[in-house]
């Protein structure tokens, strides 16, 4: 019961409050990990394998080092000292609040003014912003909210069903990894390679059981065959997934040409109606997303449930 009360207090704690900026977030102690890796490590020749050994020491060195404290705590203190330490843990991994905070701010900044909205939409894509139009703009924030509810919600808590939260935090590892150097750009091409790979596998499953939960919340069963379309258009093997449910959901079109880092990319066209995005959609977009984050949480508490009454020891 532990792992389920830890659970509901870092589910609530991420819904209260958000990620707080003035607390210190792991992931920003990962970032700065692999700030420093990739400053050292790439140059010369190698790069995919010196970036490849990067990714799996440091993903490796968060899952056991939470994996021995939580031993640690098992080993001298009651079992209880773990609520703690989980809820903190789970609180810090979820992302679920501030992304439909920052995402609504670009929807109310836009209707300000159109530099307002590229200036706040900059603060969640990677993408350059400088030349979108606002309808560009309301896009690329639903875009993002429907791909990091999976990565942000579903996943993290997809891997805390199966491992706990020291599989929670190595997929943050994962998760941080692939948004700092798993571009296809000159810079992180090669370096960032094994990094891109191993978030598409960490991935994979969450990515469709996130699309599969939107269609579930919305009651839109006859977008299964939509999603099965239109999820397969996108450079990344899962994104396009959510964002087709997405898309699907709200009769819309994402996709098209961004621009990384100075580099042109052309994503395929997710949906085929091309139509003005407005603040209502974006009412739909984050009821979808929290009714989809609750369904998650039950599904996650009922398998961790299970397989610690399985396996109790584990992990």
């Amino acid at each position: 019961m532990i792992n389920i009360i830890a659970l509901a207090i870092g589910w609530v704690s991420d819904l209260i409050f958000g990620d707080p900026p003035c607390l210190p977030h792991p992931v920003v102690g990962f970032g700065k990990m692999i700030a420093y890796g990739e400053h050292r490590l790439n140059r010369g020749s190698r790069r995919v394998l010196k970036g490849g050994l990067m990714a799996v020491v440091l993903i490796l060195l968060v899952f056991f080092v939470v994996w021995g404290i939580r031993r640690l705590m098992l080993a001298y203190l009651s079992p209880w000292w773990l609520l703690p330490l989980d809820a903190v843990l789970i609180f810090y991994c979820l992302a679920g609040t501030t992304l439909i905070r920052e995402v609504r701010e670009v929807f109310r900044a836009v209707d300000r003014s159109l530099e307002e909205g590229r200036t706040q939409v900059a603060r969640i894509v990677g993408r350059d912003t400088s030349q979108l139009s606002a309808q560009d703009v309301r896009t690329a924030a639903l875009e993002t909210l429907a791909e990091n509810l999976s990565d942000g919600v579903i996943a993290p808590l997809f891997w805390f069903a199966l491992l706990g939260t020291p599989g929670m935090m190595a997929y943050k590892m994962v998760n941080t990894l692939d948004s700092m150097i798993g571009y296809r750009t000159e810079r992180y091409r090669d370096f960032g390679c094994l990094a891109a790979h191993i978030d598409d596998v960490a991935n994979y499953i969450p990515a469709r059981l996130t699309a599969l939960l939107m269609i579930i919340v919305s009651g839109k069963w006859s977008l299964l065959s939509f999603v099965a379309k239109y999820g397969r258009n996108h450079a990344s093997p899962n994104s396009g997934y959510p964002e087709a449910a997405l898309a699907g959901i709200l009769d819309c079109q994402f996709g098209g040409t961004h621009t990384y880092f100075g580099e042109v990319i052309e994503k395929p066209y997710i949906g085929s109606h091309d139509r003005p995005l407005t603040t209502a959609d974006m009412t739909v977009a984050v009821r979808v997303n929290r009714l989809t984050e609750v369904f998650m949480v039950l599904i996650a508490a009922a398998v961790s449930y299970s397989l610690y009454t399985l396996l109790p020891s584990f992990p």
